[in-house]
């Protein structure tokens, strides 16, 4: 992207120009939450404001118009995943909720002792724990794939992994901590060479690259409205008909029934049968708003301009003595997770802020990982399309200071 394109980009997102500390803010947390561009800010403004009533059960006019903008955003999801159908699209309140439902449904349906769940060692703490929780209930086990030195999963221990005991792979696309994008159409046909469903976690991928779920052949794909410029509490469950058809709903309520007696239930049709209570009808149309903003741009041209960031802020930081990286594959999305020397992370993080800079440092809600790495934590950069190498230049130019300051 040329210097003029990427300035028109950061206009569109008023928050850039926001002071912390009194210097500008420089914003290197995207993979934690991204920033909000203004069309989206609008979006729902205008949705409060001229299309606020409840939705599918209203006769009266706002209530038709507020259905028609949720129904034509979930519309859009489709289309920009690939699915083959909108009734495969089910708005959650964001990925942690999607691979919940799908670890209570998919479990309680098609799960039993002695069963075996496929994770991987880079999981994120929403991708772990609810399968944990699955194999407590059943009397399962979790199987882990591990990774090698540059941070890839060791795909020829997950071959060893599956055996007939398995009943589902789950595992990231992207990695929040090492930027590694996995390998997981090939992880899928492996699975699906012997009927072994699978979910893939895209958090962490759907804003950086693109993503086609009928090419990649998932069962289930998941992913953040705020992680792709929408606000928090909205997501999205994709799934094949064939698995949400099969799989029971994971809450009761309104919305997701078809007819209630005090004798019976019976639930309602795709995709209504997994969303109880009144959905967050504003949130969908904000997020079909931010992918079309993406959209726009071009995700091939995004992807491209922050690899190109990536790879110039790696460079730069591994001439900074001490620097180690975590996360050296070949295929990386826009994370750096890092350590200098034996200086705490928290401490780099809290005099960066000092500076305006905005990164963050710990564990990223993946201890195992950084367990198995032997590390207390890291100070993570992560980036997006209205970051620019000006930026990455004064968060070096700080982060030497810093590391001065700390000896």
């Amino acid at each position: 992207m040329t210097e003029q394109e990427i300035n028109n980009i950061r206009a569109d997102f008023p928050i850039l120009t926001e002071q912390v500390y009194n210097k500008p803010l420089i914003y290197f947390d995207n993979a934690a939450t991204t920033q909000k561009p203004q069309a989206v800010l609008d979006r729902i403004n205008y949705g409060y404001k001229h299309l606020n009533a409840n939705i599918h059960r209203g006769v009266h006019y706002l209530s038709q118009k507020a259905t028609e903008a949720h129904e034509e955003a979930r519309k859009y999801v489709a289309h920009f995943i690939n699915a083959t159908s909108s009734s495969e699209v089910i708005f959650t309140r964001g990925t942690t909720e999607a691979i919940n439902l799908v670890a209570f449904s998919f479990g309680e349906c098609c799960c039993r002792a002695g069963d075996e769940i496929i994770i991987s060692m880079m999981e994120h703490h929403s991708n772990i724990v609810p399968w944990q929780m699955l194999c407590e209930r059943k009397g399962m086990r979790l199987r882990v794939i591990p990774i090698n030195e540059k941070g890839e999963l060791r795909l020829d221990v997950f071959g060893e992994l599956i055996n007939e005991n398995t009943r589902l792979v789950a595992v990231t696309q992207v990695s929040n901590v090492l930027g590694t994008v996995n390998p997981v159409k090939e992880i899928i046909q492996t699975a699906h060479q012997r009927n072994i469903p699978v979910l893939i976690d895209g958090a962490q991928a759907v804003p950086h690259i693109q993503v086609d779920v009928q090419e990649l052949d998932a069962d289930f794909y998941v992913f953040s409205g705020h992680k792709i410029y929408t606000p928090t509490g909205i997501g999205v469950l994709y799934g094949k008909r064939e698995w949400l058809e099969r799989i029971p709903p994971y809450q009761g309520g309104g919305e997701m029934i078809q007819t209630v007696t005090f004798e019976k239930t019976t639930y309602n049709e795709l995709p209504f049968k997994f969303e109880a209570g009144t959905p967050d009808y504003i949130g969908s149309t904000a997020l079909a708003e931010a992918l079309k903003y993406v959209e726009n741009i071009g995700i091939q041209k995004i992807a491209a301009y922050e690899n190109e960031l990536t790879a110039y802020a790696t460079a730069e930081l591994m001439k900074i003595e001490g620097m180690r990286i975590f996360g050296t594959s070949e295929h990386k999305s826009a994370v750096i997770s890092f350590l200098v020397g034996n200086i705490h992370p928290y401490d780099i993080g809290m005099l960066l802020d000092k500076l305006g800079i905005a990164v963050r440092t710990g564990h990223h809600c993946a201890q195992p990982l950084i367990d198995h790495l032997g590390i207390p934590g890291t100070v993570r950069a992560s980036f997006s399309f209205y970051n620019t190498k000006e930026e990455v230049d004064i968060f070096i130019a700080a982060l030497k200071r810093v590391i001065g300051m700390l000896g």
